[in-house]
């Protein structure tokens, strides 16, 4: 829970919302000073513009807020950095979407990633709960937003597989779930090779792992998520240019979402049998990195050559949605950082969807659109499995064409679910490129509002 949200405060400053349309109407019921101030200091209710009116004291007396004519889910995330140190309260009514919204945009405006500043900003002014907002909801994205930032903004050296471990064990104990690790070579005792594969040339201290956490009444229905956890990519022996590479600590952004969503799930208690599949590695350079066109064999049991060694996200997402299926969940869902085809075909705010099921698909396409989480589908496009086909294994992990790189990595995942899953897959940014109202640059959750409300309507 954010500290910027308060219960109450000591004389807190209205905040008063007007639209552009009202203002005349609003100017005429006020003191002739206070109209004056207004004209003098040229304030036109501008959507997300202020206008602070002094008090009879010589202190801040009220802060006029221009309203846009539809409500900006965003707008009040940019009051924290406007607004002078104090505490603030919301004094015209609003209904619960815009209340809601107001308490979750301006907290997720206060977040920083302070761990290696000396001199980091710590104040903030704080805003009173407004009347009507969803706290609990309110609280629960904030707790999941603000853990997968701070996932992603950690530097590799410092979010390693055992760290990422770490974060998931904290998250298990916190909520009363089950979590169980496989590392190193029992990744190969219990018939996890690819994981294996993609890890193995790490470190002693940062070998692979698959991280499997266990939540809920084994007797209701069944929801996995699975997340990709490539804590640091140099894209292997086909290793990255510089320019590719110096991004990658947030390549484990699909751990850090599932975590976010499984913290929303168990917080709110939803009558679901939970479990987290993470395949957490590193993938690294050493004389035993795995080669191009090596022939691995999955835990489903299917060969792949690989075609590139920088596709070995869909690697280790093989092997954990071969072993989510084996539990035929009613609902798979996964989340990668999985291929910059998916950036450049939709850019870095809108994770691209791919769903065998439409039914499923429109539910979080339209989820997306309530809670302000947007996705945008893309197809399974059957005729492009042919530019996955191998000459010498069953399938290969990296196409040669050039083109349709999303798709043919969701092709490739799909071949690991078994028919009859219900199952999406996210191939989202996890990053904000530039700061914007609400949300500050750099690490980001995306989708997780709207994956949480179709899991909630599902299974309620």
């Amino acid at each position: 829970m954010s500290e910027h949200l308060i219960e109450t405060g000591t004389s807190p400053v209205d905040l008063i919302l007007v639209r552009k349309a009202e203002l005349a109407d609003w100017s005429a019921k006020r003191t002739a000073q206070e109209r004056a101030w207004i004209l003098t200091v040229g304030f036109s209710a501008e959507a997300g513009s202020l206008c602070l009116l002094p008090g009879v004291d010589g202190g801040l007396g009220a802060v006029l807020v221009g309203r846009a004519d539809e409500d900006d889910p965003w707008a009040f995330g940019a009051l924290p950095a406007k607004l002078p140190l104090g505490c603030y309260r919301i004094v015209t009514p609003m209904e619960t979407q815009a209340a809601t919204w107001a308490a979750l945009s301006w907290a997720l405006a206060t977040y920083s990633f302070d761990r290696y500043k000396r001199k980091a900003r710590r104040n903030w002014p704080q805003l009173v709960w407004p009347v009507g907002a969803d706290r609990p909801q309110v609280e629960r994205c904030i707790v999941a937003t603000n853990l997968v930032r701070d996932l992603v903004n950690t530097p590799a050296a410092d979010m390693g597989p055992a760290e990422l471990t770490a974060a998931a064990e904290t998250v298990a104990a916190q909520y009363g779930a089950a979590c169980r690790v496989i590392i190193g070579d029992g990744l190969l005792a219990e018939n996890y090779p690819a994981i294996h594969a993609v890890g193995r040339a790490a470190a002693a201290h940062r070998r692979p792992r698959l991280i499997d956490l266990t939540w809920g009444d084994g007797a209701a229905p069944r929801v996995t998520l699975v997340g990709k956890g490539v804590c640091f990519d140099t894209g292997g022996l086909d290793l990255k240019p510089s320019s590719n590479m110096k991004l990658m600590k947030k390549d484990m952004g699909g751990g850090a979402h599932v975590l976010g969503l499984a913290a929303m799930i168990m917080a709110a208690r939803l009558p679901v049998r939970l479990r987290v599949l993470i395949p957490a590695v590193e993938n690294s350079v050493s004389g035993d990195a795995m080669r191009p066109l090596d022939v691995l064999t999955t835990r489903k049991g299917l060969t792949v050559e690989v075609g590139n060694t920088d596709a070995e996200g869909r690697l280790i997402l093989c092997d954990a949605l071969a072993e989510a299926s084996r539990e035929k969940p009613e609902l798979l869902i996964d989340i990668a950082t999985l291929t910059g085809a998916a950036r450049s075909a939709l850019g870095t705010d809108l994770p691209a969807l791919f769903c065998n099921d439409d039914l499923l698909a429109e539910a979080i396409l339209a989820a997306g659109e309530a809670e302000a989480d947007p996705l945008w589908r893309l197809p399974l496009y059957k005729p492009y499995r042919r530019m996955i086909d191998s000459k010498v294994a069953d399938l290969t992990n990296a196409s040669d064409s050039p083109h349709a790189g999303a798709i043919t990595a969701a092709l490739f995942l799909k071949e690991f679910v078994e028919p009859g899953i219900a199952w999406a897959h996210l191939d989202v940014m996890a990053w904000n490129a530039s700061a914007r109202p609400g949300r500050p640059e750099g690490g980001e959750a995306l989708a997780l509002r709207a994956l949480f409300k179709v899991v909630a309507e599902r299974f309620a």
